[in-house]
């Protein structure tokens, strides 16, 4: 695997020549149509068409109609998206953090109900935008998670497209780049993508994070990161990521020192300011980590995944939280995760994408938390599509798009329907 970066005087962007052609700002928003409108366009087509499947399993069986609204139910087949986590996040929106159930010595059961479990970022804008356009909770969460997705889709394209253009002729990595942005959205987790969830949100960052990373953007990656903190605990990964790119840039001397130290000190504050808050809340420096374990959400060095396995190779399901169906396509994902990482090391990445990608794996198969959501965990670590995405784009074009589109309706039940009634996302 390559140890730097995509340096960014080496080699253009796929695709990004006329736009740099193109003279004001309508020239300009053409050259960017031309360029992300493939990548766009197939994304939506894509995930259009395994939403409405999803929709359809949902009125079909009626099975929403008689759940809990906060645990797979609803009104109607569309409230399903806006439950589990997503009530959770509609309810932080609503309301916002509560010092008084921050409260020292609080039982299990408060802690367990805490929303301080959920990180500020996404609830923060769905609040915003809710106040700002009368959406609601819901209509302002589904509105967030949409648009980000087509930024993630976006970013994907962008951020392969650089790291394919010093490997293969430029027409050949756009065409790649766009089918990874297509790949993304039928991905085993994507169910969350158009939900009240906040993997859209953290997976545009992650991608753009990257996409600078490469550039050598030095600034812009630290403060992507510093924001993704604010996200999700596991923006963890792409923090380090960051960190590792931005060491070698310094030890290497290839884009000074202001610039890489500046990242590697910015990117953390973001993460580790919200666990501080909470700890200082809760009166305890390990307040965050408190609320987690009475979540049963907790790192315990893969036992609990290697039980798991176990038991659902063998037809058992005697361990925490199991989810029959759900749980068995969870362990067909797990195994497809080895081949896909040889793929990817033999595109020879950067070392950051290496980094991102293994500690994303890691955080999943190292902690215990709902085997059935595997799929959701490693939906950031987009790179693991790059290697397919290279093997479909080699198709013609009438072929790729039906195949993309066939699948993408099949997600509609294993990326919709299996994650949100058939098991929990």
């Amino acid at each position: 695997m390559s140890s730097g970066v995509v340096a960014r005087d080496t080699q253009p962007d796929a695709a990004a020549a006329p736009a740099r052609q193109d003279q004001g700002r309508g020239g300009r928003l053409a050259g960017a149509a031309r360029r992300f409108g493939p990548a766009l366009g197939l994304y939506a087509v894509v995930k259009s068409v395994g939403f409405a499947a999803f929709m359809y399993l949902l009125h079909f069986s009626g099975e929403y109609r008689t759940k809990n609204p906060g645990f797979g139910g609803g009104r109607r087949p569309w409230d399903v998206v806006g439950s589990w986590d997503g009530a959770w996040l509609q309810k932080l929106a609503a309301e916002w953090y509560h010092p008084q159930v921050l409260a020292a010595g609080a039982p299990a059961s408060d802690v367990q109900t805490n929303s301080a479990a959920f990180f500020p970022l996404y609830s923060g804008l769905v609040r915003l935008l809710s106040k700002v356009t009368g959406l609601g909770p819901y209509g302002a969460g589904m509105a967030v998670s949409v648009v980000f997705s087509f930024v993630a889709a976006a970013g994907i394209y962008a951020a392969v497209s650089l790291l394919l253009s010093a490997r293969m002729p430029e027409q050949a990595a756009h065409r790649a780049a766009v089918v990874t942005a297509g790949l993304w959205a039928l991905a085993p987790g994507s169910g969350v993508e158009w939900a009240v969830y906040t993997e859209s949100l953290f997976v545009a960052i992650a991608a753009w994070t990257c996409y600078h990373v490469m550039r050598r953007n030095w600034v812009a990656a630290g403060l992507l990161a510093l924001v993704s903190g604010l996200n999700r605990p596991t923006s963890a990964a792409l923090i380090a990521a960051v960190g590792v790119a931005a060491l070698i840039a310094l030890v290497k001397r290839t884009d000074g020192i202001a610039k890489p130290l500046f990242a590697i000190l910015i990117s953390p504050w973001g993460l580790i300011g919200y666990v501080l808050w909470v700890g200082y809340r809760m009166h305890s420096i390990g307040g965050y980590f408190l609320i987690q374990k009475a979540w049963n959400h907790y790192f315990d060095g893969g036992k609990f995944t290697l039980r798991a396995i176990r038991e659902i190779m063998i037809g058992r399901h005697h361990y925490l939280w199991a989810w029959p169906v759900s749980d068995m396509f969870a362990l067909l994902v797990l195994l497809t995760v080895p081949l896909l990482l040889v793929m990817m090391f033999r595109l020879r990445p950067p070392a950051f994408l290496v980094v991102f990608v293994l500690l994303t794996i890691a955080s999943t198969v190292l902690s215990q938390q709902l085997f059935c959501n595997i799929p959701r965990y490693l939906l950031p670590a987009f790179p693991l599509l790059v290697a397919p995405g290279i093997a479909v784009s080699r198709l013609k074009w009438p072929t790729t798009l039906a195949l993309l589109v066939f699948t993408g309706a099949a997600s509609g039940w294993y990326a919709g329907y299996l994650t949100f009634e058939l098991g929990t996302p």
